[in-house]
């Protein structure tokens, strides 16, 4: 399922086309925050990933002009950006991502006491995560984290939406199971 792109999406395509004062900057600013989530999601190392997020605009910069409208254009950008990162994965070997959580405040008062458990509960979700492999682990933070629709994490991970549904389940049964192994340790 894919979803329309809006008249933004060509409004925005044909400023930065026509070479529109800011139009990429425009671009680039509306859709780093996505683009910088996938890659990061995806590679261990900062410094690689604000690389590759270069790179993935370089890459919509040359491509534009190919952009057929077939999806939003938020849905494309982050289609390249999956893919660019997914490759550097490749050619790194490496099956784990860095997982930046954020744990929301749980009602405790914030006394050290409080503070410390509630930081030793977001290592251990960290811990967990970190030990997914990457699609899974990029599928749950999409999905939870994002709160994208599956149809979006579909298309942003270039997977069907039955195989993110698997991701997700799998993701979830196995995060849940880490959990409760170390819990009992």
């Amino acid at each position: 399922m894919s979803v329309a792109p809006n008249e933004e999406d060509r409004e925005m395509v044909h400023a930065v086309l026509t070479g529109q004062a800011g139009a990429f900057e425009r671009l680039l600013r509306q859709h780093q925050r996505l683009v910088w989530l996938l890659v990061q999601r995806l590679v261990r190392e900062p410094e690689a990933a604000r690389e590759l997020c270069q790179e993935v605009f370089l890459r919509v910069s040359r491509q534009l002009a190919g952009f057929r409208f077939e999806s939003r254009l938020s849905t494309w950008i982050g289609r390249i950006a999956t893919s660019v990162a997914l490759r550097h994965l490749e050619k790194q070997r490496i099956d784990t991502i860095e997982f930046d959580a954020e744990l929301h405040d749980l009602g405790h008062e914030d006394t050290p006491a409080h503070l410390l458990d509630r930081a030793q509960r977001l290592q251990r979700l960290r811990d967990a995560i970190d030990a997914l492999p990457p699609m899974p682990r990029l599928c749950l933070t999409l999905f939870h984290l994002e709160e994208l629709p599956i149809a979006e994490v579909a298309a942003l991970t270039h997977l069907p939406e039955g195989t993110v549904k698997s991701h997700l389940h799998r993701g979830r049964d196995r995060l849940r199971a880490l959990l409760e192994n170390h819990d009992e340790a």
